[in-house]
């Protein structure tokens, strides 16, 4: 969501931060600003709007200084203005902050200093922060605002500058991520390790409840207590080509075309053929407590929540163990029972979404075993996890995600078949899956070469206002992804449904401007869905059906047909869903929307 930068040492700050939000865009984001120490005192420039606009700003009223700290803001309290846009300042403008999170006792705080003088200047849960530090008691910036937060409620990463400690910035952070880069003789400070990519690979990841002080002689991490903690210094393993457009028009479409080397980098060097099985082990799970697992608990957000309905499946189909999938935003205010051999799955391409880090404290908390499935190395639910699975699919830098997805999918195969393998599976029955999945990076290159029948056929579709996503079994969480992708950039309604479900009210949609997409791959209730597709028809529905090549011809009930190559049912998912990305992303295109930073949304959600 919010972006944050700080930077200290012998260069001009602004040009480091302003660059350093930039890196920062695809989080999504309404607002921007710096403040900079520019050796006379604090300076800030901000405004609403994007960050072309606080370029121009600087243009007009230059900064300059070597310590300073930037933000992108995602409104949540206060609309998007000038004035509630970051940093804030304290009330002799002496103080200056940045945060991401929210502030649930703001209201509460805000009464009480203004009962004691504070003059507020926004509508924002942020300032009531830079005003307790100005009252806070301490002979450092660092123990004021340790003596400040010891006030507040909810979630923070925040950084502080301040003239009376003119070379230095404060960082702390609960439940918003915050890191530090380190480099030759200067210091960074990001929400997002992109932001520092420029400068270093070298970064410290904060935990929950660290408070840093960062000079340009060092660093030092601190507890609430002000006793100094040891924190191990993270080599970042990408590199800027990674979050750069390569020729692509967006990110988006750049993401979806990686699809078959992101879903090599998720198998590679996992699979055991001869053995027929998998080599997680980073999951941190012995054979003896493969078998110990009674039940399976998915916890998830969007799109990953999306992954663990196929996961669920699989797992249940590999492992033949029950599982639930949970809205993680869901689980974490219900009271889970504390069930023995409980093993909770936590899902998070960014490894920071907010309701699934707590949702994962909550499983930890009944004793449940957690393993996550990340992309970000170093993220907060990796190091919070008993165990777990990188995907290793590279950043993502689209809003609308779609490699994490496929992705998610395939660590999903993996764990089911290190399951499997353990709890009865054959070692006939793992090679014949690995086999497979040896096959599957090419498949996606096939599926990836019906662009063009998908561009036309977004040209067809690009003025609808509604639109129904029918799969059954493993895809209906395939007609769900796609509904929400075409929501998410095109701003059409969507809404997926299991097709045997259309009949019990969704099928009082259907007319002749109702485009409904049927997935209907080669699999055991394939001949259902042609059932389903023929009372669409029926009713004068514009039937688009995925299918799989071999399938036979649908031409007599459907207006379009795409067929992605034929695969074992597991992996239809990984491939029926290609589609489905590109048909969204082209109505986008064509609807002029902003494909990489839809209205209203975030990357990575570490609010509630």
């Amino acid at each position: 969501m919010c972006g944050i930068v700080g930077y200290v040492g012998p260069r001009d700050a602004v040009s480091v931060l302003v660059e350093g939000l930039s890196r920062l865009e695809y989080r999504g984001y309404d607002s921007a600003g710096v403040a900079v120490l520019n050796g006379g005192g604090l300076a800030t420039r901000k405004l609403a709007g994007r960050l072309g606009g606080l370029r121009e700003l600087l243009a007009r009223a230059p900064l300059s200084g070597t310590c300073g700290i930037g933000h992108t803001r995602w409104a949540t309290h206060g609309a998007p203005t000038e004035r509630n846009a970051h940093p804030h300042t304290d009330c002799g403008g002496t103080v200056a902050l940045v945060h991401n999170g929210i502030i649930e006792n703001a209201d509460l705080l805000r009464g009480r200093l203004s009962d004691s003088g504070h003059r507020f200047e926004t509508d924002t849960d942020t300032e009531v922060l830079v005003h307790l530090i100005e009252e806070s008691p301490g002979a450092t910036l660092e123990e004021r605002v340790i003596t400040a937060l010891d006030h507040v409620e909810g979630t923070y990463g925040i950084a502080v500058v301040a003239e009376a400690d003119p070379h230095k910035i404060v960082v702390a952070r609960r439940g918003s991520p915050v890191l530090l880069g380190v480099g030759d003789g200067e210091f960074l400070v990001a929400s997002d390790a992109s932001a520092v990519l420029d400068h270093t690979r070298s970064v410290v990841y904060l935990n929950d409840g660290d408070v840093a002080v960062v000079t340009p002689e060092g660093y030092r991490v601190l507890d609430r207590e002000a006793r100094e903690q040891e924190r191990a210094v993270d080599a970042i393993e990408w590199d800027l080509d990674a979050i750069a457009l390569g020729g692509y028009p967006h990110f988006m479409l750049k993401e979806i075309c990686e699809q078959a080397e992101t879903v090599r980098s998720t198998l590679r060097g996992r699979l055991l053929a001869a053995n027929g099985t998998a080599r997680l082990n980073g999951l941190n799970l012995t054979s003896a407590q493969c078998g110990d697992i009674q039940r399976v608990v998915i916890v998830a957000c969007g799109t990953s929540w999306h992954a663990g309905l196929v996961g669920r499946l699989i797992i249940e189909d590999l492992a033949r163990l029950p599982v639930s999938v949970e809205y993680a935003s869901e689980y974490r205010y219900r009271r889970p029972l504390p069930l023995p051999g409980t093993l909770t799955i936590a899902i998070s391409q960014s490894g920071e979404t907010a309701d699934t880090l707590e949702a994962l404290r909550a499983a930890k908390a009944t004793g449940s075993r957690v393993v996550g499935l990340v992309n970000v190395v170093g993220s907060t639910i990796a190091r919070e996890a008993d165990g777990g699975i990188y995907l290793h699919a590279g950043p993502e830098i689209g809003v609308a995600s779609t490699k994490a997805f496929t992705a998610q999918v395939v660590a999903l195969l993996l764990l089911g078949l290190y399951l499997g393998r353990r709890r009865g599976l054959s070692v006939e029955q793992g090679r014949e899956l690995v086999a497979q999945l040896v096959r599957l990076p090419e498949l996606v290159e096939s599926a990836l070469a019906l662009e063009p029948q998908v561009r036309a056929l977004a040209e067809r579709y690009a003025d609808a206002r509604n639109a129904l996503y029918l799969g059954r079994g493993l895809n209906f969480p395939v007609a769900l992804e796609g509904a929400l992708k075409l929501k998410e950039i095109s701003y059409i309604h969507a809404e997926g449904y299991p097709a045997a479900e259309m009949k019990h009210g969704p099928i009082a949609l259907i007319d002749e401007s109702m485009p409904v997409v049927c997935l209907a791959p080669h699999d055991a209730v394939y001949r259902k869905v042609v059932s389903n597709m023929q009372e669409v028809r029926a009713r004068g529905g514009r039937i688009i059906a995925i299918t799989s090549a071999g399938n036979g011809d649908l031409s007599h009930l459907a207006d379009h047909q795409i067929a992605v190559p034929p695969s074992p049912p597991l992996l239809a998912p990984v491939l029926t869903v290609i589609p489905l990305q590109l048909l969204a992303y082209h109505i986008a295109v064509l609807r002029g929307c902003d494909v990489d930073r839809p209205r209203n949304l975030a990357k990575s959600v570490t609010v509630e």
